[in-house]
């Protein structure tokens, strides 16, 4: 498709506009004379674009503009300035984007144009090539979970096709092959949203050329590629405008692609993608395009759409609620796909999720290699975003340099968070053992429930003894959020509580709070422990996004809940969250485990994730957790037996998880 400008068959109006006004958007711009401090990545596509568009319309006006941009990019002494020129994302870009011009238009260039940028592509594309070689095993050459090494090997890839440069395709393939047996087949991605939409789509690029150039369908290698809409399907906030923030997100607005969107729907058959594809480069276009701080952003990839769109793909609208991904320890639920929805997204992981944790520990031992790059990782396991009514009212912090775990929905340890933290790489060079996990999870669509335990304990500082720290967390099927926090350490300790809103939590007369985000609310009760003290304070976080333009600054502004128990050796926090303000829920008195009712929805959450006992007045269960609605059977986590008003409901021999009847 990329190499030979052919689409599949078949009629695309709005992908041939698409096309033609990004074709021409940069006609009123100057080209640069020379390198400006800021990245260039968008010199590419401001090239490929029209070079494209010409070969469509046969309009010169195409090739003229294409040409522009051609002279202006290849008379550049050097691709990037402020960070590792011509080694980097500047220099894959473009070797992506003018290989692809070469190729499309080079025969209709004057002939010292077509001379100049043949030289400069070779010229590039030596120096990455030789730059991938010899820092073998160090940053993005062997950096496998990443976008630096998607983009770069993709453009290496791009201009070794075109130019026939074997040794170049050759080494991109190999990387290639080693990326898609690595990342996790259920194509979850730690870099979050925005790195996926920036990143991804140079993966399936890359499958692309090898298809077309070498006949080498990869496409179901490894299973992530065909796996990973979902993942990116579930990281939607109600609405589809705005995405989940886990990792570092520069805003809430980036994270759409429609050309992979298309490029996926196409390959696997995901009508739900094909009908994001239509979303995003249709009613979601101008507002991603302006409010999204990633650039170049969406409206360059109207090459891809174009090329990548079948229209033989039927669209249809998501209908999923609940999903599970293992290898992050993600779990995402949400109401339904209506605007006002509410949803919940909830991790725990080893860096980088457990496939690239356990991989390249096995490359450092083996290779002495750093495979593992953790820049956009957090110290967010065991953090959870929610969102309702249409807006976001517990929060990530988004991006940042110095990454901890107080900028997360968390716990402290004496005011400590996670280990090694405040610094950009926050799981460089720990433990092997230092990992978190999600354990008991139940993500039951057709019930409406949600449940996991988070276990966080080893991810803080060994001194300071922390034997458990267990989060578990219940998504309702009204929405509704419970959340119980155990803790236990070999001395007293002063543990707290952490929620970050983007506007000052209300506090009330009896220890609630009601947080406020526009004109959507949630109300927090805490129930246990009663005597701890709360206090509201801001926190500001700071961050440059990219380092190849190094004076742009991000600044976000938090608004953290603390609330911290006092000393003692065990903790325990009992807190629910419920959309919508009042009424809210009841604790339930349990002689064994710890349980929250909600009247007016008629849903009673029974927690026991470390004893597996509960105990209450009409409830007799050996479970983690026992889950009642308004109708049906009851559903229950790590259940071997559990009676109700007296009648068996389950007597099994292993552990259940699941529909109670």
């Amino acid at each position: 498709m990329l190499l030979s400008a052919t689409p599949p068959p078949g009629p695309r109006p709005a992908q041939e506009v698409r096309l033609r006004e990004e074709a021409a958007r940069h006609r009123g711009l100057t080209p640069p004379s020379t390198h400006p401090l800021a990245s260039i990545t968008w010199l590419g596509p401001a090239a490929s674009n029209p070079a494209l568009a010409y070969r469509t319309t046969g309009d010169r006006a195409h090739l003229e503009e294409s040409r522009r941009w051609i002279e202006a990019a290849v008379r550049l002494p050097h691709w990037g300035r402020a960070h590792m020129p011509d080694h980097d994302l500047d220099a894959g870009w473009l070797l992506h984007h003018l290989s692809l011009a070469y190729r499309w238009i080079g025969d209709e260039l004057p002939d010292g144009v077509r001379a100049l940028l043949r030289y400069k592509l070779l010229l590039q594309g030596r120096r990455m090539y030789e730059f991938a070689v010899a820092s073998e095993g160090r940053w993005w050459s062997s950096s496998y979970w990443q976008n630096h090494n998607w983009i770069c090997y993709a453009g290496l890839a791009t201009a070794g096709y075109v130019l026939g440069k074997e040794e170049w395709t050759e080494r991109a393939k190999d990387n290639l092959g080693r990326v898609l047996d690595l990342m996790p087949p259920d194509g979850s991605h730690a870099e979050g949203v925005v790195y996926w939409r920036y990143g991804v789509p140079f993966l399936a690029i890359h499958l692309d050329l090898l298809q077309e150039a070498e006949g080498i369908d990869w496409w179901g290698r490894g299973g992530f590629l065909s796996s990973t809409f979902r993942y990116r399907l579930h990281q939607t906030a109600p609405g589809f405008a705005f995405n989940v923030d886990h990792g570092d997100c520069h805003d809430r607005r980036s994270g759409h692609s429609a050309g992979l969107y298309y490029r996926l729907a196409a390959q696997y058959g995901i009508a739900e993608a094909q009908w994001m594809g239509d979303l995003a480069s249709g009613e979601l276009l101008w507002r991603e395009a302006s409010e999204s701080g990633v650039r170049p952003g969406i409206l360059p990839e109207a090459y891809l759409e174009y090329l990548w769109y079948d229209p033989a793909v039927r669209a249809s609208r998501p209908t999923e609620t609940h999903a599970f991904f293992p290898d992050l320890g993600l779990l995402a639920a949400r109401t339904s796909w209506d605007d006002d929805a509410t949803l919940v997204s909830f991790k725990a992981s080893p860096g980088g999720g457990h496939t690239a944790w356990e991989a390249s520990a096995k490359h450092r031992a083996e290779l002495g290699w750093e495979t593992l790059t953790q820049g956009h990782h957090h110290p967010d396991s065991g953090s959870f975003v929610l969102v309702s009514q249409g807006e976001f009212l517990a929060v990530d912090e988004g991006y940042s340099n110095r990454k901890r775990a107080a900028h997360h929905n968390l716990l402290l340890v004496d005011g400590q968070g996670y280990a090694d933290e405040d610094r950009y790489h926050v799981y460089e060079g720990i433990p092997f053992e230092r990992q978190a996990g999600q354990r008991d999870v139940l993500a039951d669509a057709e019930g409406g429930w949600a449940h996991a335990t988070a276990e966080i304990a080893p991810m803080y500082d060994p001194a300071l003894g922390v034997r458990r720290l267990d989060r578990t967390l219940v998504f309702t099927p009204s929405g509704r959020l419970v959340l119980l926090d155990l803790a236990e350490a070999e001395a007293e300790r002063e543990w707290t509580f952490l929620l970050q809103t983007d506007r000052p939590a209300e506090p009330g007369p009896d220890g609630s709070a009601l947080i406020r985000s526009e004109a959507a609310t949630a109300l927090l009760q805490r129930f246990a422990p009663a005597d701890a003290s709360v206090r509201c304070e801001v926190t500001e976080v700071e961050a440059n996004p990219t380092s190849s333009t190094p004076e742009l600054r991000l600044t976000r502004t938090l608004h953290t809940l603390r609330a911290t128990a006092p000393r003692s050796a065990e903790g325990l926090f009992l807190t629910a969250l419920t959309p919508g303000g009042t009424p809210g829920g009841e604790q339930v008195t349990c002689s064994e485990g710890h349980g929250v009712t909600f009247t007016d929805s008629r849903e009673t959450v029974l927690l026991s994730p470390v004893g597996r006992r509960i105990r209450t007045e009409s409830v007799d269960a050996d479970a983690a957790a026992v889950l009642l609605g308004p109708a049906g059977a009851p559903y229950v986590v790590a259940c071997t037996r559990l009676e109700i008003d007296g009648r068996v409901v389950l007597d099994v021999p292993e552990p259940y998880t699941g529909k109670a009847g």
